[in-house]
């Protein structure tokens, strides 16, 4: 009981913080606006002036994608690592990233004329990667995180060359596709952010409904068969939506590493195994994270625009290996 009230507390806290950042975030930039004049400027509406431009038409949509697709990835990561048994599991590690880029990549550069298809072919790209990474790492002993990585590094190696092979065909239309191949939300306005928020939204009631199948399936197996459960169907079920989450973050922003793998990892150390406080936990951890690199990139270098990306990248790399060495897994 206590236990329960200290991760309902921890998770709570968690989004208020997420809320605080999220306004000190808008109110950074070239243009420094105070938090007073953030609140007025949001609470007047899209009244005329200058700080209406900056908030309304620039940042409050690039915040918002931020924190959407921060939550996508973690949600996703943590699903995955349900379903693999496994904290190594994540989208990147898994291939899901990397599959969903080359498939969209194909629709950017080979076939621009469909390119509203782009989530549903980051989705099909996903799955695809997904479940070459499942069929090699499986054994008859479940999956292990050897098994995981080598599967993932050999699939993120195809994606890899197919990725390299289309930059090299086309790459007379190769600019317009490589912020978004680094994982940037520069010039990301409203148009990207009404592409994601609604399948963001069913992704998360899904995942509200799928806690107590998270819950039931990391008790292993053979728990998981006692109780009545299709473990198979579960499995099934989870890594679609898992897929799902992942595949349109990348359709709106491009490749974005290792917040699937840090941020459960983090939320699991805070509040536990239970998938009730765990994956509101990393959804309110990967919008923070995702947040924070993503205003790093665009201010610390100032007038550059690093993307979120290469953030990640350079934080997540370190803090793998320090998992790694850890022997956290």
């Amino acid at each position: 009981m206590i236990k329960s009230t200290r991760s309902r507390a921890i998770v709570i806290i968690t989004f208020v913080l997420a809320l605080l950042l999220t306004i000190v975030s808008i109110g950074l930039g070239s243009v420094h606006i105070s938090i007073p004049d953030i609140l007025k400027t949001i609470a007047n509406g899209r009244e005329e002036g200058i700080f209406t431009t900056i908030i309304w038409d620039i940042r409050l949509p690039r915040v918002l994608l931020a924190l959407i697709i921060g939550a996508n990835i973690a949600i996703s990561g943590a699903l995955l690592q349900a379903v693999m048994g496994n904290p190594l599991a994540d989208p990147g590690l898994t291939g899901v990233t990397s599959g969903a880029a080359a498939f969209v990549l194909l629709i950017m550069l080979a076939k621009p004329e469909y390119i509203q298809l782009i989530p549903v072919a980051a989705f099909v790209g996903g799955i695809i990667a997904a479940s070459i990474v499942y069929a090699l790492a499986w054994r008859k002993t479940g999956i292990t995180p050897i098994t995981i990585i080598l599967s993932g590094v050999a699939v993120n190696a195809l994606c890899g060359g197919i990725i390299s092979f289309l930059s090299i065909m086309y790459s007379d239309r190769l600019p317009s596709a490589v912020q978004w191949l680094n994982g940037s939300l520069a010039a990301k306005g409203h148009a990207a952010l009404q592409m994601i928020y609604v399948y963001a939204i069913i992704g998360w009631i899904l995942s509200i409904f799928a806690i107590r199948k998270a819950n039931i399936i990391r008790l292993g197996d053979q728990v998981a068969v006692n109780l009545g459960e299709n473990v198979t169907r579960i499995r099934i079920v989870l890594s679609i939506l898992a897929v799902f989450l992942a595949a349109i973050s990348v359709a709106a922003i491009g490749m974005i590493g290792f917040v699937g793998l840090i941020v459960p990892h983090m939320a699991r150390l805070l509040v536990g195994s239970d998938y009730k406080y765990m994956l509101p936990m990393s959804m309110a951890m990967g919008a923070i994270l995702l947040l924070i690199a993503d205003t790093a990139g665009r201010t610390l270098f100032a007038p550059l625009d690093i993307p979120a990306g290469i953030i990640m990248s350079v934080i997540g790399g370190p803090y793998f290996l320090y998992l790694m060495r850890k022997k956290a897994f």
